[in-house]
């Protein structure tokens, strides 16, 4: 086992698994990935988790974080173009492991990959549905909050694993928003495309209206001290606060990744997908940015603490109550598109740990008539409207962001391993300055991984032990690479 673990895969096995009879439909341009990236970033991260990021770590130094975080990020997407042009597969990370760093570390990345694709829907869910019954709440119609709410939670305030019961039964508009996005991506990758477009136009107009409107409202008072001081412990304000905001925040972020799990539905990926992931990135980094700013100068950031921030500004301010109901139906939509983005990548994850031997078949099974990855989008459909509709955002926006973090650093050291391992490959874009650029983006995001409580790390433990028993049991024995050896071994000494 301990030699399977590092057994890699070919780049010039990948392309033909690619191009064998399961074959997905090609319809993705440049413009899709891009407004596919937008999509998946722009959600719970900039309408939820800035008011968290503010009020318990960073305070109005809030915009330090996001550059941090999209530093972390920026260096992570060019190691990512390089991988998405070089290898334009299916899987994503999970993909580039396995050609560069053996099938042990891929199975780790795929596994965490499940993590933060599949906990992000349910994690999104959970925002999508404070939003959306506070919509309905401006519109009288009333939700009881039995059903609009997780039913285990942990206590607030308290790094922990314990979980409580809130009195809550379950979650039902988290359930039925998961169910209604994963028949979408059921029917296909081009309807999936077109409904993300209209919603990323909707996000995207509502937070350039707040930008517009609310920056009149700046009270400069606010911003000071920018950089509130320590509160006497690691990540409560001061410069610790910063980068464990930095930390908390980084779920504003995941998404543009998830561009690089539809390589085989892009026309042009050796083009397209550097394209895609990289301006995608820059644009929502610039305006989180600049809605971190605005958001703390309009509000004190010690009340900042709740569901629905951005509301929050808006409300404080008589003349800017019209603008609350446009607001909360683009946070709707805003995280209806993330979820859709996940999904889609999610099922995708799936589809290529499955055609490895690595899932069972029918996690890679691809409808006959729509051209999808059918099974895994309904599995990943299922998974992520029940854990939705039982757990809270905090669990769930933690657990994912150390999952993405776990896997970035993976691909940024991946870089210069096939750098050094296979210079000969062609490479249709390339990480500039990849002594640096890569290192750097490992550092940054490794930063980030321990800014996350002890609590985070635990459930992440447990999660890979999880996976190390199914690897073990299931993945090792099926491995299509394992399979493949042992038959040329066993061909060589019948010869």
């Amino acid at each position: 086992m301990a030699s399977q673990l590092l057994a890699t895969k070919s780049i010039t096995e990948l392309h033909e698994q690619e191009s064998s009879g399961n074959e997905l439909r090609r319809a993705l341009n440049a413009t899709h990935l891009t407004l596919l990236g937008i999509g998946g970033i722009i959600g719970t991260g900039i309408f939820v988790l800035t008011g968290t990021a503010a009020a318990n770590h960073a305070g109005p130094a809030l915009p330090l974080s996001f550059i941090v975080a999209g530093l972390g990020c920026t260096f992570a997407g060019l190691c990512y173009a390089e991988f998405a042009a070089m290898i334009p597969v299916s899987g994503s990370a999970y993909s580039y492991s396995y050609a560069t760093l053996g099938e042990g570390i891929a199975w780790f990345i795929g596994w965490n990959l499940v993590l933060e694709y599949l906990f992000a829907v349910a994690t999104v869910s959970v925002g999508w549905s404070g939003y959306a019954v506070s919509l309905l709440e401006q519109l009288h119609v009333h939700v009881p909050r039995v059903f609009s709410n997780a039913p285990f939670d942990t206590p607030m305030g308290k790094e922990t694993f314990e979980i409580m019961r809130t009195g809550a039964i379950i979650n039902v508009p988290a359930f039925l928003i998961v169910a209604m996005i994963a028949t979408i991506c059921y029917i296909g990758i081009r309807q999936s495309a077109a409904f993300n477009a209209v919603i990323v136009a909707i996000k995207v107009t509502v937070v350039l209206l707040f930008i517009i409107f609310g920056v009149s409202y700046i009270n400069a008072a606010n911003w000071h001290p920018f950089v509130p001081p320590n509160g006497g412990q690691f990540g409560l304000f001061g410069w610790s606060g910063v980068m464990a905001a930095s930390g908390v925040i980084f779920f504003a972020y995941i998404g543009f990744d998830a561009i690089s799990t539809a390589a085989q539905e892009t026309k042009n990926p050796q083009r397209d997908m550097p394209i895609g992931i990289l301006s995608s990135l820059v644009i929502c980094t610039i305006l989180y940015v600049i809605v971190s700013a605005v958001l703390t100068g309009m509000v004190k950031y010690t009340e900042l603490d709740v569901a629905a921030p951005v509301a929050l500004a808006l409300d404080k301010y008589p003349s800017l109550h019209w603008l609350g109901i446009p607001v909360k139906f683009g946070a709707v939509c805003g995280m209806t598109s993330v979820m859709l983005v996940m999904t889609i990548a999610q099922a995708r994850i799936f589809f290529a740990m499955a055609r490895d031997g690595l899932l069972p078949p029918f996690f890679g099974r691809v409808h006959p008539r729509f051209r999808t990855p059918s099974t895994g989008t309904v599995i990943t459909g299922v998974s992520a409207a029940v854990i939705g509709a039982l757990f809270p955002v905090r669990i769930l926006g933690e657990m994912v962001a150390i999952g993405t973090l776990a896997a970035f650093v993976t691909v940024c050291i991946g870089i210069l391993v096939l750098r050094r391992t296979r210079p000969d490959l062609p490479r249709p874009f390339r990480t500039p300055a990849p002594w640096f650029t890569c290192i750097a983006g490992a550092v940054v995001c490794g930063a980030m991984m321990l800014s996350l409580g002890p609590a985070t790390w635990l459930r992440l433990v447990i999660w890979t032990g999880v996976g190390v028993l199914v690897y073990a049991f299931y993945g090792y024995r099926h491995s299509r690479v394992r399979k493949a050896a042992n038959g040329l071994t066993s061909a060589t000494h019948t010869a």
